[in-house]
């Protein structure tokens, strides 16, 4: 049996895609032509969605998606980094090294979810908001890896339908190596784990058990 479901919500929400998917807005009219329905209906949603700042209107009368939707997303964070830990930890153990869940914000890479190793001497201090560059680090590396916009490290790339990894070497931090695989295949996520260490080198099994983390992480967000 098919479950019931809101009309409306379901509009209100393929108005929100709508505009997340255009850089300049989208007028009342090309919205009603897009979901099939009258002028009148988007003048309704559009207004319930401001109430919430989910959607704002400049004044050229294009709607925008609104500030609301970023409070929302920050919401998301706690829970991406729960559904994460286990992963981490479990790598963060196994190889000694300080393992991170890293996602796009704007242009740049955000730490979201970090574990520190717990039988260690030292290990890299990597914290939960740090941000860099996507195109420094193995973090962010990794995500344009998964994108398509930069290369894996040659031979580094895995069995078919499975990412590979990235390799770096003191692009973050002096003396410190990072390894890092995209997160792939869930919706509305683009990110990475890694791990960060202070080696002039990474071993040759960390690069492999990174993959499985972000394949065991993808799972856990799906």
């Amino acid at each position: 049996m098919t479950a019931e479901t809101s009309q409306t919500l379901d509009r209100g929400l393929r108005v929100l895609k709508l505009l997340a998917d255009t850089d300049h807005g989208l007028t009342v009219t090309e919205l009603a032509a897009r979901l099939g329905v009258n002028r009148t209906v988007v003048y309704r949603l559009l207004a319930t969605l401001e109430q919430h700042a989910l959607v704002r209107r400049d004044l050229g009368g294009r709607a925008r998606v609104g500030l609301g939707v970023l409070r929302l997303a920050h919401q998301v964070h706690p829970l991406l980094r729960e559904a994460a830990l286990p992963a981490l930890r479990s790598l963060a153990e196994d190889i000694g090294a300080t393992a991170h869940l890293t996602l796009v914000d704007g242009t740049e890479a955000l730490a979201v979810a970090v574990v520190e190793p717990s039988w260690t001497d030292y290990h890299v201090a990597y914290r939960t908001g740090f941000r860099h560059g996507l195109e420094r680090g193995a973090a962010g590396r990794a995500i344009l890896a998964g994108r398509g916009d930069h290369p894996y490290e040659p031979g580094q790339s895995l069995k078919e339908g499975r990412p590979g990894f990235v390799l770096t070497h003191g692009e973050l931090e002096a003396g410190a190596s990072g390894a890092a695989a995209p997160v792939l295949g869930v919706i509305g996520i683009e990110g990475s784990v890694g791990v960060v260490m202070l080696t002039d080198s990474v071993p040759e099994r960390v690069g492999p058990r990174v993959v499985e983390a972000a394949l065991e992480v993808a799972d856990a967000l799906r």
